[in-house]
């Protein structure tokens, strides 16, 4: 099925769908607090995440995006609504794409995705103590073209 999926350039129209997928994936992890509302999410998304970020979208409707800053080569959202499909790897392959490094940030406690970066060629470059909006300890992670 992941080969009927493209990975496209996000529409605003698709901004909505993309903030429900984070808000599913937060709301679906006992670890990960609720900072903000859901309709907060959508607002964040829609007025900073679409104009400021690279924002990418697989689906239509979207069912899953990735954000990447295009001022320092940074991954600065990854989510799906269903994993184990490949378009995780995917979002991934066509971000390192064109670039020589590649970084991003998750959270210490999620270690599913630690794994998946890790098998993608990501090594940890620094750790935090959670001084972070979330209060979580989290890691930078860095890819290095071959």
């Amino acid at each position: 099925m992941t080969d009927t999926l493209s990975i496209r350039l996000a529409r605003e129209t698709d901004t909505d769908a993309c903030a429900d997928i984070l808000n599913e994936w937060i709301d679906a992890r006992d670890w990960m607090p609720r900072i903000h509302t859901q309709q907060a999410v959508r607002d964040f998304y829609r007025d900073y995440v679409f104009p400021q970020r690279d924002l990418y979208v697989v689906g239509d409707p979207p069912v899953g995006f990735m954000a990447l800053d295009p001022d320092d080569d940074c991954v600065t959202a990854l989510y799906l609504a269903q994993t184990g499909r490949g378009l995780g790897k995917r979002f991934l392959e066509f971000a390192k794409t064109g670039r020589r490094v590649l970084r991003l940030w998750t959270f210490q406690a999620n270690t599913r995705a630690r794994a998946f970066y890790q098998r993608e060629g990501f090594r940890e470059e620094r750790r935090t103590d959670g001084d972070n909006e979330e209060g979580l300890p989290d890691i930078l992670l860095r890819w290095d073209a071959a």
